[in-house]
């Protein structure tokens, strides 16, 4: 979302008053006794030769215990009631809506676009899992390109500084390159990647080639970009576990900023702040591969616009992510229906695909227990991972659904942005994400990646052909865990990847 669009309610003013993110010292959820209890189960492991109490149930009382298979990602939460399962259900038909461009006989499906990347929101997100960048015939419908340019003026910076807005869209092709159209209408372009192979020395004499991707667009349907546009690649993310990050307390998440480093551990993270556009308050940005969304809602809400082109009450834009620059596409016939309300998507369409993407179950651990497990637990908090990867936390009490609340949860994140080194860099600053800084991202699930997807890209862009590829690329901030990685023993590498495949 690099920014508000025609259409959009409009962020709360600002003037005239200094704005801070609503946030407290401690937990303001909690009495004495469950502060206690929590610092107590949240504390880092220490012990590694039996697995932590409950450590196998990663979402909480929540965890899908469902058999592993291609569907493992897309179970409900084990405790919301008999009457959310239904709206589960009809939240995930909704994701998996085919939506047909305007007009058509299926009025309450119609609003495709003009210009769109997808026509479903599973299309992307596959079985709910990771996205991967086109590989041989394959297309790029679960990977696209992220397009803006920095602040140029007084005026831009300060909206930025103010947080109403991120960044700002190429004035042509807006936010995001759209490589589908409606009939009638050209596509925006297609993005073509370029892979170079650069060799890498392990401990041992063992080499593993990382690939290096250069990114650019093919056949641009509507003239030049500017010049000041970046690319940034961006593959779609696993949804299991969604409402119990944002059940997390800010206070918890803060705790672990570190942005001056005053430690000199050399790991700092940042707070991301974003304006809710709901509240039009200051909120955490805990969604999205630079932080860029505080809520399920929003980021749901964006991406129905972005990605599909369908408007809702959160992202009033019936033309999708078509500029003032784009015409023909502005010209074109909407899916609003008086009838049905002003949106193409209105409540409860929006709400129910986001109930759905908040109550995905994270799955259950695999072989928690087992010694090569528990060795490779052992190498990952030895080698520094557990800075960024914070193993685990507890909900708060008050959280808006009982089944999210009060949850002892294992994300293996920190949801704060860490400048990750020039070789992850992707140029786009994003509110108060740099070039370079990227959020945390959780690691629950990720060992079922082969499994539910059917391929092992990791990272934003999908880069890394496998987990050692994806700690390899790890710079900045990450540099020094990355480098106990490679001089570890063969065996003791393994056992950390043995680690994360149990997540």
């Amino acid at each position: 979302m690099p920014g508000r669009a025609k259409g959009d309610k409009p962020p709360a003013k600002t003037e005239g008053r200094a704005e801070t993110l609503p946030q407290s010292a401690t937990r303001d959820d909690l009495t004495e006794a469950d502060r206690a209890r929590v610092e107590a189960v949240t504390r880092p492991a220490t012990i590694f030769s039996k697995a932590e109490k409950f450590e196998a149930m990663s979402g909480g009382a929540g965890t899908s215990i469902a058999s592993v298979n291609q569907d493992s990602l897309s179970q409900f939460s084990a405790n919301i009631s008999f009457a959310e399962e239904e709206s589960f259900k009809l939240g995930n038909a909704l994701f998996r809506k085919l939506w047909v461009s305007s007009p058509s006989s299926t009025q309450a499906s119609d609003g495709l676009g003009p210009l769109y990347n997808a026509r479903a929101c599973q299309t992307c997100h596959l079985k709910d899992g990771r996205g991967h960048p086109p590989e041989g015939s394959s297309d790029a419908t679960s990977m696209f390109l992220r397009l803006a340019r920095a602040p140029r003026t007084d005026a831009e910076r300060a909206a930025i500084a103010a947080h109403e807005m991120l960044n700002f869209p190429d004035q042509v092709y807006g936010q995001q390159l759209q490589d589908s159209a409606v009939p009638g209408l050209p596509a925006e372009g297609h993005m073509r990647i370029r892979y170079s192979e650069m060799p890498v020395k392990l401990a041992g004499g063992e080499t593993v080639s990382l690939r290096k991707p250069e990114y650019a667009i093919d056949t641009l349907g509507y003239g030049p970009l500017d010049p000041a546009t970046t690319l940034s690649p961006r593959v779609t993310q696993v949804m299991s576990g969604l409402a119990l990050i944002e059940a997390i307390h800010p206070a918890d998440i803060i705790a672990n900023a570190d942005p001056d480093d005053t430690d000199g551990d050399g790991i700092s993270g940042k707070v991301p702040v974003v304006r809710d556009p709901q509240s039009g308050k200051l909120a955490l940005g805990r969604f999205g591969w630079k932080a860029q969304s505080a809520t399920v809602r929003q980021q749901a809400a964006e991406a129905l616009a972005n990605d599909i082109g369908i408007s809702s009450p959160d992202a009033r834009r019936s033309h999708g992510d078509c500029t003032a620059a784009q015409t023909a596409c502005l010209s074109m016939a909407d899916g609003v229906q008086a009838r049905l309300g002003d949106t193409e998507a209105p409540d409860p369409v929006l709400g129910l695909i986001t109930f759905y993407s908040e109550n995905l179950a994270v799955p259950a651990r695999r072989k928690a227990s087992f010694a090569e497990t528990l060795g490779g637990k052992k190498v990952f908090y030895e080698a520094g991972c557990v800075s960024c990867h914070v193993p685990k936390f507890v909900t708060r009490r008050d959280a808006a659904n009982p089944a999210h609340a009060f949850q002892l949860i294992w994300p293996y994140s920190d949801f704060l942005l860490h400048d990750m080194g020039d070789g992850l860099a992707d140029g786009q600053p994003v509110g108060v994400a740099s070039g370079s800084e990227w959020r945390t991202p959780p690691l629950w699930g990720i060992g079922l990646t082969k499994t539910v997807s059917g391929h092992t890209f990791f990272l934003h862009d999908g880069r890394a052909r496998n987990l050692t590829e994806a700690i390899l690329w790890h710079g900045g901030e990450a540099t020094k865990a990355r480098d106990r990685f490679a001089a570890l023993e063969k065996a003791d590498r393994q056992a950390l990847i043995t680690f994360l495949e149990s997540l």
